[in-house]
């Protein structure tokens, strides 16, 4: 992506783009560039509203907002190892956390705060940012693919449990116990993504043809959706609509495939 000019119009984005994500009901948006990083409001269709900026941290490559709140989690390149809480409306720094190897990924819902490394998983108390539980026998994830739910009546995480499998270790976030391992597919895991109550747990593997849904906890398989056979792709994302009644996954194709999901007592 090309940089845009210093002196653009609010809303744009100065540098190249180097990390993006949505908050936890898709009502903002956060961007790092090698600048610092940006926070957008998505309450209109027709332009991205700049609710925050900041330049303090350089190189950005992390950057996560909790729901609409002042709550924003970034690291950078500069210092990949360590992660760094901002109240942003008050322009300070709630506090910072050291790790033994570079984050890869993070995930935080009301109660919960995820670090993943590659081969281990941080989980924190939101409320003091107390480290509650460190789960360190983990197989090598050095995509840091792992997903926490985001209703505030549970606090589910999921990781992949194996090197060659596409096997799923399904973890309660509250009571800091395994609740069970799902053998999803075949292939090794290259997406996974809760639905907004957390009831439901969609997966897809590196081969990318066959997508997967299914219950939590129980882990029992709700759906298979077939994306294709002729070639196969890789699965960047999977993210439910809020209502769950559908389920959307993009690829390196350049393309979107929206699947419904119909009821069960339909089928």
């Amino acid at each position: 992506m090309e940089a845009v000019a210093a002196d653009s119009p609010p809303g744009r984005v100065e540098g190249a783009l180097s990390c993006f994500s949505f908050n936890q009901d898709c009502t903002s948006l956060a961007i790092g560039t090698k600048a610092g990083y940006k926070l957008f409001s998505l309450s209109s269709v027709e332009q991205l509203d700049q609710v925050h900026g900041s330049n303090e941290i350089p190189d950005v490559y992390i950057v996560e907002r909790l729901f609409s709140s002042s709550l924003v989690v970034v690291v950078s390149h500069t210092k990949p190892r360590q992660m760094n809480v901002y109240h942003f409306k008050k322009g300070t720094e709630i506090c910072n956390y050291s790790y033994s190897s570079n984050i890869l990924s993070i995930r935080l819902n009301r109660q919960r705060l995820l670090v993943c490394l590659e081969e281990s998983i941080y989980i924190h108390n939101i409320k003091d940012m107390k480290l509650l539980k460190t789960i360190l026998d983990i197989p090598a994830n050095p995509t840091g693919l792992c997903a926490l739910s985001i209703n505030h009546s549970n606090s589910y995480v999921a990781y992949p449990g194996s090197l060659t499998t596409g096997e799923i270790v399904l973890y309660d976030g509250h009571s800091l116990k395994t609740v069970c391992t799902i053998a999803a597919h075949e292939g090794t895991l290259a997406a996974i993504a809760f639905n907004a109550s957390g009831s439901k747990l969609a997966s897809a593997s590196e081969k990318g043809t066959v997508i997967r849904v299914f219950s939590v906890p129980d882990g029992q398989k709700l759906y298979e959706f077939r994306r294709g056979m002729k070639r196969y792709v890789t699965i960047s994302s999977l993210v439910f609509s809020m209502d769950s009644q559908f389920l959307c996954a993009s690829s390196n194709t350049e393309t979107v495939h929206i699947f419904k999901l119909e009821h069960l007592n339909n089928r």
